[in-house]
Parts: C-alpha cells; structure tokens; sequence
C-alpha cells in the first residue's frame, strides 16, 4: 500500500510538470552565446518589432539556416527586441524577448512554438497565433515560417 502511493505521488508529480512546462515555456538560458545576428533596425511603427533586434539561433538552428530554412525538431531561435534612442537609431532599453521552438506538437503554428517574454525574463502572455504565426505564415509560409535567413547571419 506505502509503495502504491509513493507510486502514485510520483506520477502525479511527473504530470504535473509536463503540463505546468507545456503551459509556459521557459526562456533558455545562455542564449546570448549562440550565433548573432547582426543588427536589425526596424522603423516601421505598427510593426511588433519596431526598433533594434539581434536573433540568436542555437546549433539546431543554425543548421535549419544553411538547410534554406529547413529546421530540424527542437531548434531554438531567440530575438531580442530594444527601443530605437536618438538618431541615427542607437540601442535603447531592452523592450522584449521572443522565443520560436520547432516543436511538431505544435500544429495551430506550424510545428513551432511561440512565446513572449518582458524584459524580466517573465511570460508576457502573447497568443502564439493571433500576435505571431499571422505575419509568420503570411510572410514566410515557404520557409519554414522563419522570417529570417541565413543571411541575418553575416
């Protein structure tokens, strides 16, 4: 009887933090180390990513990009969003921080999982398909709904 509800206590803990993890993603930590981007100046003021951003991508993604944006699963690609200061536009506060996942689970966003996060490193509690997958679907369906290329990666 003692060893079914240890057993059970332990299921029910693995349960829980499969749906707590799939609930809310997690920022990785140690991204600022992948490959970088160079600097992207967007000036276009209804776009989410007005301002400066530098996209990190890990060694998954860094394959996806010389594929022609053919990602394999669990890649991961990070962009970091700052205000525009001053003119010329120079780096001001960090504003957001974006994560896609390739995850095939994903089937609403085209086997990526999308997510938000504050300066802080906190869910900013974006809806993955209104917020990210329209423009990514509109202005990357053929590739990999990747906006982004290889050459970002000078």
């Amino acid at each position: 009887m003692k060893f079914a509800v240890i057993l059970m206590s332990l299921l029910l803990l693995c349960i829980t933090s499969i749906v707590s993890g799939a609930a809310s993603p997690v920022l990785p930590k140690g991204y600022a180390v992948w490959k970088k981007s160079e600097r992207k100046v967007v000036t276009d003021k209804n776009s989410l990513f007005y301002g400066i951003h530098y996209i990190y991508a890990d060694k998954k993604a860094q394959r996806g990009y010389l594929a022609d944006n053919r990602f394999p699963e669990g890649s991961r690609i990070v962009v970091e969003s700052f205000s525009i200061k001053g003119s010329p536009a120079v780096d001001g506060p960090k504003n957001m921080v974006v994560l896609m996942q390739k995850d095939r689970r994903q089937t609403a966003t085209g086997g990526w999982l999308f997510a938000g996060f504050g300066v802080d490193g906190k869910p900013a509690g974006l809806d993955p398909v209104s917020t990210c997958f329209g423009c990514h679907q509109k202005d990357a369906a053929q590739r990999d709904f990747v906006i982004s290329t290889k050459k970002d990666f000078k």
